[in-house]
């Protein structure tokens, strides 16, 4: 073998290491948050926004750091995932038991569907005073809550995904045999648990989302009670602290069920993206 072919090949396989070469994925995911922080710190530092009404990232930093020294946002963000858990696990089991339920009956949707509907249209803030009224000012009422927020979006695509199993798959499952267990167990179950995921992503945002509802409701301590204190005092720089530890968390859950899904769902093959 000559060097001129030695030479070509080693360029050859060079050209082919950078061509396959490629930024990896996570940090093609942190480029656009990285940059907008960046941008905003840069219009924060130079006055172009006014820190007294939007806290730079190096104000909300340091809002977090102090609180998180005296131990104030790790006591508040620890009873907020309890009532947010507590909550979501309550209206999760109610929503996956009334989406079986309805899904699997006929019967079963002619008795529920039509009140769960009826009552998902009512305007949430409005049912506030009413768990006041029901439940007092404890605790009850902030889990019942969230877990009415949650309730729905379970409900909702476990319903779906069992009305959407093809009804080939049925009859295939019959035509081995299978009786109406071995078909719930073994076809229609795990066709609609990419739906019930769905769901439950669905379900953990909006558990955050009605949280920071339900402790406003006369609270002493969450991560609701820092906002509305922080109000009051005019610290925009802890509001927007407590909203991004909002949105980390909610980052973290969604992460934790994508991670299910892939084991899971292993099964299912479908289209990632080009």
């Amino acid at each position: 073998m000559s060097l001129a072919t030695v030479s070509t090949s080693s360029s050859a396989a060079d050209e082919s290491a950078v061509g396959t070469w490629q930024v990896p994925r996570f940090v093609r995911r942190l480029i656009v948050p990285v940059s907008l922080l960046v941008i905003w710190q840069v219009l924060a530092s130079y006055g172009v926004i006014n820190r007294r009404f939007s806290s730079s990232p190096v104000d909300i930093i340091a809002a977090l750091w102090k609180l998180a020294v005296n131990g104030q946002l790790f006591d508040s963000l620890w009873i907020s995932l309890v009532r947010a858990f507590l909550g979501l696990a309550l209206g999760g089991s109610l929503g996956l038991l009334a989406g079986l339920v309805a899904g699997l009956s006929r019967l079963g949707e002619d008795a529920l569907d039509s009140t769960i509907q009826a009552i998902r249209t009512l305007p949430f803030l409005g049912l506030v005073p009413l768990f006041i009224l029901w439940f007092g000012l404890g605790e009850t009422p902030r889990i019942l809550l969230v877990a009415l927020g949650t309730f729905f979006p379970i409900y909702l695509n476990v319903f779906k995904g069992i009305r959407g199993v093809e009804e080939r798959l049925i009859e295939l499952g019959r035509s081995y045999g299978l009786n109406r267990w071995e078909l719930i167990r073994d076809i229609i179950l795990p066709a609609a648990l990419p739906n019930a995921l769905v769901g439950l992503r669905y379900s953990l945002g909006i558990a955050w989302l009605v949280l920071v509802i339900a402790e406003q409701i006369n609270a002493t301590s969450g991560l609701g009670w820092l906002i509305i204190k922080a109000s009051e005092l005019a610290q925009t720089s802890v509001i927007m602290m407590v909203l991004a530890v909002y949105a980390l968390i909610g980052i973290l859950a969604d992460a934790i069920v994508r991670l299910i899904e892939t084991r899971a769902l292993r099964w299912q093959r479908s289209f990632q993206g080009a």
